[in-house]
């Protein structure tokens, strides 16, 4: 997956569904990235072709809830975002749908109250190594590229130190959320 010189559609929490993923590449997004899912929920899910509409669907066993939708024309394009705190949960998260999608992300971001009093999005920010231990295992255990967004931190030096911590993991690609 390359990102140079590509429209990439960010992720953005109650938006990043299918059908506007699909629309905003009918305007040219290149890429486009699902909302964030948090591991302990896709891993309570069964993958499920919905020949009805022509998806793939993740749907949260013993209910009808889909907590993640995909199809063939993004499969190429699609990009994942896990909400985790745990390498295991992270992969076994990613080796559940990465042969439906271009890539997977770790969402290191998110400052919302849920997402950090589990140990997720930008409660991963203070924790350099836990971040190396889940990117170092995806990379090994995928063939699927594995991405981060990473929030700003207190000083530039701080996000740039971050920042080439994180590039020797070998992930495909690092996105800075600048607010």
């Amino acid at each position: 997956m390359e990102y140079r010189n590509k429209l990439v559609l960010a992720p953005m929490v109650r938006v990043g569904t299918l059908p506007f993923r699909l629309l905003a590449a009918q305007y040219g997004a290149d890429i486009t990235y699902g909302e964030e899912i948090i591991d302990h929920k896709m891993l309570k899910c069964d993958r499920q072709i919905n020949e009805l509409i022509g998806s793939t669907d993740f749907v949260e066993k013993g209910t009808k809830n889909v907590v993640f939708r995909t199809c063939d024309e993004e499969k190429d394009t699609v990009v994942f975002q896990i909400g985790t705190s745990d390498a295991v949960r992270a992969l076994a998260t990613a080796q559940l749908v990465c042969n439906d999608v271009a890539a997977v992300d770790i969402n290191m971001g998110c400052p919302k109250s849920f997402s950090v009093s589990g140990g997720m999005g930008a409660a991963l920010l203070s924790k350099p190594e836990l971040i190396h231990d889940i990117l170092t295992t995806l990379r090994r255990n995928l063939n699927t590229p594995v991405t981060c967004k990473i929030r700003l931190l207190k000083s530039p030096h701080d996000t740039v130190e971050l920042a080439r911590r994180i590039e020797k993991t070998g992930v495909s690609a690092l996105a800075v959320h600048g607010r």
